[in-house]
């Protein structure tokens, strides 16, 4: 039975190198995956997945406009779909391919951000943790050594910022995974 999975982390924890790994294993055995990005991380060109660790490969992308039901009306499905950066998702989004994986039978794997740098849950996150069969931690750690469970963002000198739209796209120049300590206290 297909299902619903979310993988979620802190920043640094490995999701986009996880899901490429997926998608090489599944296409390693003549099996296909969609893979999606947000439109909105463009950070790297528009529908790349790329990996802390150099991997990087060409994706499809979703915007708050895409509709994953009336996509999949008018194409096949893949043996897998795959899409990194979910907490971009809308609910809806959400639903719709909870709906796809249990009627379709297609798995859906989500990788994303659990909450942002104000401790509070994106809107695909939020719908994510509701919906999905399967959630699986993954694991980052602090500078201190502990296990990195929150996201700070930083401005250009490093200091912590705590106000702010809770989208500004970077990556470790802008934001750091750190223990909930540091997240409250600033220290370790």
């Amino acid at each position: 039975m297909a299902k619903l999975y979310f993988r979620f982390a802190a920043m640094n924890a490995g999701k986009s190198t996880s899901l490429q790994q997926v998608a090489y294993n599944y296409e390693e055995r003549g099996q296909t995956v969609n893979l999606f990005t947000a439109a909105i991380d463009d950070r790297f060109g528009e529908g790349r997945i790329v990996s802390r660790l150099g991997v990087e490969r060409d994706s499809e992308v979703f915007s708050a406009g895409t509709n994953f039901t009336e996509l999949y009306k008018t194409r096949a499905l893949p043996s897998c779909i795959l899409i990194d950066e979910a907490q971009f998702m809308t609910e809806a989004q959400v639903v719709q391919l909870h709906e796809l994986a249990h009627t379709r039978g297609t798995p859906v794997i989500c990788y994303g951000l659990r909450s942002d740098f104000q401790g509070q849950p994106f809107p695909g996150s939020k719908a994510l943790l509701t919906l999905a069969d399967d959630l699986e931690e993954m694991k980052t750690i602090c500078r201190c050594g502990r296990k990195a469970t929150m996201n700070v963002r930083l401005d250009e000198k490093g200091n912590r910022v705590t106000q702010g739209e809770q989208v500004e796209i970077g990556g470790n120049d802008r934001y750091e995974a750190v223990c909930p300590r540091r997240f409250y206290t600033g220290q370790c």
